[in-house]
C-alpha cells in the first residue's frame, strides 16, 4: 500500500469504519503504524468499535488497537483526576475556570473524545485572578520546573500561559492560560467574550468549557495559529468531530458560527479550519459558509502558498507521507506561527537566543571522546 493510499485509508476507516473489511495484513501493518504516529490509534480503534465492526479486525492489529484504547482510558480516568483536584485547588478561592482542548472533549463527553490520547490538561482563568490562580496551585502542589529567568520572563511577559506546572507528586502536567493569543499577536480575541458565553460543567461549581461555536474557534487556532502540527491530522480529526457533532444538534450552528469567527477576529483560522477539514476528511460544510468568509479568505497568491505547506504540514510525521518538501514546509509553518505570535522586534532576538541555547545544550549533551 503506497503512503497516499494508506493515509487515504486511514481518513476514510475513520469516516466510515465498515472500510476494515477491505483490509490485508500487509495494509494493517503500515496503517497501524500511521496512526500510531498521528496519535490516532486509540481514536481509530473507538470508532470502529462503535460501528460494531470491530470483530472484523485481525487478532494482531487489534491487540495494538486495544492496547492503544486502554490507554487512552486510563489518561481520562486521570484526567478526571485531576479536574477535580483542579477544582479542589480554585474553587474554593472563587477563581472560575475554563477547561480547553482535550480535557474540555472528555469532561463535557464530546464524540471527539473516545480514544483521545493527550499529555497535559489545559485550562484558562482571568487574567486579573492569574497570580492568585498560580499560588493556590503552588499550594496543592502544582510547581514551575526547568525554566530560567529568560523563559520565566518570555511567558509571562509576553505569552498567553503560564510556563508549564507540573504536580510534585504525581508529575502531572498543567497549561495555566489567560486568553488563547499571545497579547502581541496579531488576532485579538476577547477572553472576556468567551468567558461570558462559557457552559458550566455539571458537577463541579465554577468550572466550564467553551460555547461551542468558541470551542470550534479556539482548536481551529489552535491548530492553524499556533502552528503545532505534530498532532496536526489528530487535530483536525476532533474539529471535523465538533463541526459534524454540533451542526447536527443545531440548525443555526453554522450562522453563529461565521458571525462569531469575524467578531472574535478569528475568521482566518476557521477559512483554514474548513478548508483543510473538507479537503482532508470531506467535512460537510454548507457552500454558503464559504462565501460569508470570504472577506476573511487570503489572496489568490497567499492561499496557494498555504496549500502547498498545509497539505504537506498536516500528514502525520511519517516516513510513508514524507515528500521531499515535507520537512521544509513544517519549518516554514513553525517560522509562521512565530511571526504571527510576535512582531519582530521581539522575535527576532527571541528565536537567536533560542538557537544558541539549544546549540549549547546539543554540546553538552555530546559524550566526551
Amino acid at each position: 500500500m503506497n503512503a497516499q493510499l494508506t493515509l487515504t485509508r486511514l481518513v476514510t476507516i475513520l469516516r466510515d469504519p465498515g472500510a476494515v473489511r477491505d483490509l490485508s495484513l500487509a495494509d494493517w501493518d503500515l496503517l497501524v503504524r500511521l496512526a500510531r504516529v498521528a496519535s490516532l490509534e486509540g481514536r481509530l480503534q473507538a470508532v470502529i468499535k462503535a460501528a460494531g465492526v470491530l470483530s472484523e479486525v485481525p487478532p494482531a492489529p487489534r491487540r495494538h488497537l486495544d492496547a492503544a484504547c486502554t490507554l487512552a482510558d486510563r489518561q481520562h480516568t486521570m484526567l478526571r483526576w485531576e479536574v477535580a483536584r483542579i477544582h479542589e485547588a480554585l474553587a474554593g478561592a472563587g477563581i472560575p475556570v475554563l477547561l480547553l482542548k482535550g480535557g474540555a472533549y472528555v469532561m463535557a463527553g464530546l464524540p471527539c473524545a473516545p480514544g483521545r490520547q493527550f499529555s497535559d490538561l489545559d485550562v484558562m482563568v482571568p487574567q486579573p485572578q492569574l497570580q492568585t490562580a498560580e499560588q493556590h496551585l503552588f499550594v496543592h502542589g502544582w510547581v514551575c520546573e526547568g525554566y530560567d529567568a529568560y523563559d520565566q520572563t518570555y511567558y509571562r511577559r509576553w505569552m498567553h500561559e503560564l510556563p508549564p506546572l507540573t504536580h510534585m507528586r504525581r508529575k502531572s502536567v498543567l497549561d495555566v492560560h489567560h486568553t488563547i493569543l499571545p497579547p502581541t499577536a496579531r488576532l485579538r480575541p476577547d477572553p472576556q467574550k468567551l468567558w461570558s458565553a462559557a457552559v458550566p460543567l455539571d458537577g463541579f461549581p465554577g468550572l466550564h468549557v467553551l460555547a461551542p461555536t468558541d470551542m470550534v474557534l479556539h482548536s481551529a487556532t489552535h491548530l492553524f495559529h499556533d502552528g503545532e502540527l505534530e498532532n496536526g491530522l489528530r487535530d483536525l480529526v476532533d474539529l471535523d468531530a465538533l463541526l459534524r457533532h454540533f451542526a447536527e444538534r443545531d440548525p443555526g450552528f453554522w450562522e453563529q458560527l461565521t458571525a462569531r469567527a469575524f467578531e472574535m477576529d478569528l475568521a482566518r483560522p476557521l477559512y483554514y479550519a474548513l478548508r483543510y477539514g473538507r479537503e482532508f476528511l470531506a467535512t460537510p460544510v454548507p457552500d454558503s459558509v464559504y462565501v460569508r468568509l470570504a472577506p476573511a479568505r487570503p489572496a489568490a497568491p497567499l492561499r496557494a502558498v498555504m496549500d502547498a505547506l498545509f497539505r504537506r504540514g498536516l500528514r502525520p510525521h511519517h516516513w510513508s507521507c514524507d515528500g521531499p518538501l515535507s520537512g521544509t514546509a513544517r519549518w516554514w509553518l513553525y517560522v509562521r506561527s512565530h511571526y504571527l505570535r510576535m512582531p519582530l522586534r521581539l522575535l527576532l532576538p527571541h528565536l537567536v537566543r533560542k538557537a544558541i541555547k539549544e546549540r549549547r545544550a546539543g554540546k553538552r549533551e555530546q559524550p566526551e571522546p
